[in-house]
């Protein structure tokens, strides 16, 4: 008597197995895997110094040129970030599993350069500018989040050609 197995809603796998061996291969994948973190904790930092301003009115250039060195490491990361989907993918970005982070990641590069604009030609004034940069560090916490669920369902998918957990649950895998 054969035994059937659970259903689970099937979820596309992100990777095909010669996308995982290129993932793994390229030098970018580990200069992303830096990168991110780097510039979450450049965000932290710079979040609080811009609060800072806005409640206290102090710290102004401080709290600028931390907008400004967090947006030269979203420019670098998204750089790194293109070159890296280049290598898996084939193509700069846009890549089909990675299309929606590409698109929000275009909306969080509009507004970190927005406030670069701002900030070089005066306009907005102050406030008008950090509470610029506060807009787009929520695109920019979207992104992230959008980042973190990427890297969790890449980190449960089972590697290509693996049995299924369940599969061998059931004795499938004998």
């Amino acid at each position: 008597m054969q035994r059937s197995l659970p259903t689970t809603p099937a979820q596309p796998a992100l990777y095909t197995a010669e996308q995982r061996r290129r993932r793994d291969a390229s030098p970018w994948t580990m200069v992303q895997a830096i990168l991110a973190p780097l510039q979450f904790l450049v965000f932290l930092v710079s979040l609080v110094l811009v609060i800072r301003y806005l409640v206290g009115a102090q710290g102004f250039a401080l709290a600028t040129a931390s907008v400004v060195i967090k947006t030269l490491v979203l420019y670098t990361i998204m750089v790194t970030g293109a070159l890296w989907e280049r290598d898996v993918f084939g193509q700069y970005l846009f890549a089909g599993p990675f299309f929606w982070e590409d698109v929000i990641s275009m909306l969080v590069i509009g507004t970190h350069t927005a406030y670069l604009i701002a900030v070089f030609t005066g306009a907005l004034g102050p406030v008008g500018q950090m509470l610029l940069a506060l807009i787009a560090y929520a695109t920019y916490v979207v992104n992230a989040v959008q980042f973190v669920l990427k890297l969790r369902q890449a980190r449960l998918a089972p590697a290509p050609g693996a049995v299924p957990a369940a599969a061998l649950a059931y004795g499938a895998g004998k």
